[in-house]
């Protein structure tokens, strides 16, 4: 666990229980966080964006039912996801691993109808990285504390059972410094170092948290499956830039210099990227 109260990050012994888990098995789920009456807030609330709005298309190549159960950029859309994604009960697991600075970079609202699996989510993959990569061979030193740069949140809307199909996280996963093989992205028996994937089956309320380094997929639906509802925030570190908006509308540039970069490595080189990971 680290802590930012001179400037630079140091090491910081004490955090909440579940930031130890969080940070030890790559994962955790935290129990009834948002009550009743603000998960209904937060489903109308989300429900009058995916009414207002139409979706956003990231990808210009992909078809727009692709993106029909996403809505992007929440927290700019609604005051109601603005302030769930502030919660404290939230940020009090989260800032010990990535810093009191930590910002939002991504926030996307979930609402997949059953059997939606027009998805790259449901392949085993990581949110990015690894930001630690090495040699599979190559444990890691227990001494040294795993660094974590970004932690996704699942703020469930509605239930989330065993049938819809829920997250999968194969546990410490997020310390291999290794992606998944790209041969077993699709296989669920998939595991790491003698382990496998665990559900993360949840109720209205809950919010799951993941390491973004951490193994992870939409697990296989079954008979029943009620589809999936959630409020997904991506929190990271202040050196990682946010991703509510694609690069070529948000940036730093001229417009002379935008003009001059002409093939994809110096528009890349500006900070000018393709979407992906957080941001399609």
């Amino acid at each position: 666990m680290i802590t930012r109260t001179t400037g630079y990050l140091t090491i910081r012994d004490d955090g909440p229980e579940a930031t130890r888990h969080l940070e030890d098995q790559g994962f955790v789920l935290l129990r009834s966080i948002f009550t009743r009456d603000e998960v209904a807030e937060l489903e109308a609330d989300i429900d009058r964006v995916f009414d207002e709005e139409p979706p956003d298309v990231r990808r210009r190549e992909r078809p727009v039912e692709r993106y029909e159960p996403f809505r992007y950029a929440m927290l700019n859309r609604s005051a109601v996801c603005q302030r769930a994604i502030a919660h404290p009960a939230i940020l009090e697991v989260i800032e010990p691993l990535l810093g009191e600075d930590c910002h939002v970079i991504a926030n996307t609202a979930w609402r997949q109808p059953p059997g939606d699996y027009d998805h790259a989510g449901w392949r085993w993959h990581i949110d990015s990285g690894p930001h630690v990569p090495r040699p599979a061979d190559v444990p890691w030193d227990p001494r040294i504390p795993y660094p974590v740069f970004a932690i996704a949140a699942h703020i469930y809307v509605h239930d989330s059972p065993i049938e819809c199909g829920p997250t999968g996280v194969i546990p410490r996963s997020h310390t291999s410094g290794q992606a998944p093989p790209p041969d077993r992205v699709e296989d669920a028996d998939l595991t790491w170092n003698g382990a496998g994937a665990l559900a993360i089956t949840a109720e209205a309320g809950d919010v799951a948290l993941v390491v973004s380094d951490a193994w992870h997929r939409r697990l296989p639906a079954r008979p029943g499956d009620p589809g999936r509802y959630f409020l997904q925030c991506h929190y990271g570190r202040r050196d990682l830039h946010p991703r509510l908006r694609l690069t070529s509308e948000a940036n730093q540039l001229s417009d002379e210099a935008v003009a001059r970069a002409t093939t994809s490595r110096e528009r890349s080189l500006i900070g000018l990227h393709r979407p992906g990971f957080y941001d399609a």
